[in-house]
């Protein structure tokens, strides 16, 4: 993909996580400094459909990401930061921990308090905790009622799947977009495998629509990861 084109993608795509509207050519000639004229945008963007980047979701001039698009977005533009600044929020959030079910208990609430999405934790394969359900039925991604139906059924399997998937979570975090995702076809998770200094292993993640902050929340895995046992308490050839 050539270099403007990718750009275009990329303000498509950031102002789509912001705002849940649509973006059109206008809105990118009068924000985006591209330098080419209206028709040269539409264009583009017409290009991208074309491949399969973007979609339009009912008559409008406006296009939206595909999985497509965020999976190219995600291996372009995005990588964690660590060491970041919710870090020591995080570690705060622990601090007061009795033991380790409730350090992750803590910690999944702060990530979901920072995120704004639904985090989840697995205390080894057979036991699950989740929070900030409510934060998907709220999304604006999912309000049609079809859309709700799945996201019920979803979270009745919460237990289900993250036995399913345990063992293929590894040491480093992972992104699961779209139909790579286990939780549902709709939505990203993103998921690291801990281990604690007690030798306690599990996982711990966060989960959202497809139409999420990407450098945000998968920062926010990697500080977590960080606080509950650092490079130096994970061996990936142990735990994946």
């Amino acid at each position: 993909m050539d270099t403007r084109r990718e750009q275009i993608l990329r303000a498509i795509i950031e102002e789509y996580v912001r705002t849940a509207e649509p973006v059109g050519s206008k809105y990118l000639c009068e924000n985006c400094d591209f330098d080419v004229s209206s028709a040269t945008i539409r264009n583009e963007m017409m290009a991208l459909e074309d491949d399969g980047y973007l979609r339009s979701p009912h008559i409008s001039a406006g296009r939206i990401p595909t999985e497509k698009a965020y999976e190219y977005y995600l291996r372009t533009f995005v990588q964690a930061n660590h060491g970041g600044k919710n870090q020591s929020r995080l570690r705060e959030a622990v601090s007061s921990a009795i033991d380790d079910e409730s350090t992750l208990r803590l910690m999944a609430k702060t990530l979901v308090d920072l995120s704004g999405e639904t985090a989840i934790v697995a205390f080894g394969p057979h036991r699950s905790y989740y929070t900030g359900v409510s934060n998907l039925f709220q999304k604006p991604d999912f309000r049609d009622l079809e859309m709700l139906q799945s996201l019920s059924s979803m979270v009745d399997r919460f237990d289900d799947v993250t036995a399913e998937i345990f063992d293929q979570v590894t040491s480093e975090p992972q992104v699961m977009i779209g139909t790579e995702n286990p939780f549902g076809d709709d939505m990203t998770a993103i998921l690291v495998k801990y281990r604690l200094p007690n030798n306690t292993v599990g996982f711990l993640g966060l989960l959202g629509p497809l139409r999420m902050n990407y450098k945000k929340n998968l920062s926010l895995i990697e500080e977590a990861r960080e606080v509950l046992g650092g490079d130096e308490g994970l061996n990936p050839d142990s735990l994946d």
